[in-house]
């Protein structure tokens, strides 16, 4: 292999790694939105997520309205813990 060959394969690369970027940099930008059109078309949802706080790098907290009904989940470290929120039944 020659220096030219080299040097093709190596352009090769940074393109191919370049188309990689690019599509990833558009899922992230425009996906989210695409999914919520598509995801609207299907009717109410009963689950949402309403918030997250992230409290470190292994936990964070979500807040998930399902029916009428708040929860606060928090995830992490191999467990979760689950509160009610609002009326206590």
């Amino acid at each position: 292999m020659d220096f030219l060959d080299l040097l093709r394969a190596m352009f090769a690369l940074a393109i191919t790694l370049g188309i990689i970027g690019l599509a990833a940099w558009g899922a992230r930008r425009y996906a989210p939105q695409l999914l919520a059109r598509l995801s609207a078309e299907r009717g109410e949802r009963r689950m949402k997520v309403v918030e997250t706080l992230m409290l470190d790098p292994a936990r964070r907290l979500v807040l998930v309205r399902i029916d009428d009904e708040e929860r606060l989940l928090m995830l992490g470290e191999g467990r979760e813990l689950i509160e009610p929120r609002g009326d206590a039944k």
